[in-house]
C-alpha cells in the first residue's frame, strides 16, 4: 500500500491524540503479540505502539516486521513510539478517512 505524503501527514496528526495500546518489551514479537496487534489495527486501522528499552531489538527493525507480519504501513516512529496504518477491506467498517 502507497499513500501520499498528504496522506502520511493526516495519519500522524490522528496518531498525535491516539495513546499506545500495546508495549514492546523484553519478550520482543511473539506470534500472539502479532495475533493482538493484527486484531487491533483492524479494529482500528491506526494504533501506536511503545517500544520499551528492554526490547531485544531496535524500533525501526520491529515497526517493520511487525509492518510485513501484520500487512499494514508504518506511518512513523518517533522517539519510542511507532504508529501503524491498515485500512480495513470493508468500507462500512472503516475507521480513518484519508482520502483527498
Amino acid at each position: 500500500m502507497e499513500i501520499t505524503s498528504k496522506q502520511r501527514a493526516k495519519l500522524k496528526n490522528i496518531a498525535a491524540g491516539t495513546p499506545a495500546i500495546f508495549q514492546i518489551g523484553k519478550n520482543g514479537l511473539t506470534d500472539e503479540l502479532i495475533k493482538q496487534l493484527d486484531a487491533a489495527i483492524e479494529a482500528r486501522e491506526i494504533i501506536k505502539i511503545n517500544v520499551l528499552e528492554s526490547a531485544p531489538e531496535d524500533k525501526n527493525v520491529l515497526a517493520h516486521e511487525i509492518a510485513d507480519r501484520t500487512g499494514s504501513l508504518v506511518v512513523q516512529v518517533i522517539g519510542q513510539k511507532i504508529v501503524l496504518y491498515r485500512q480495513n477491506k470493508n468500507p462500512k467498517k472503516r475507521v480513518v478517512e484519508i482520502n483527498d
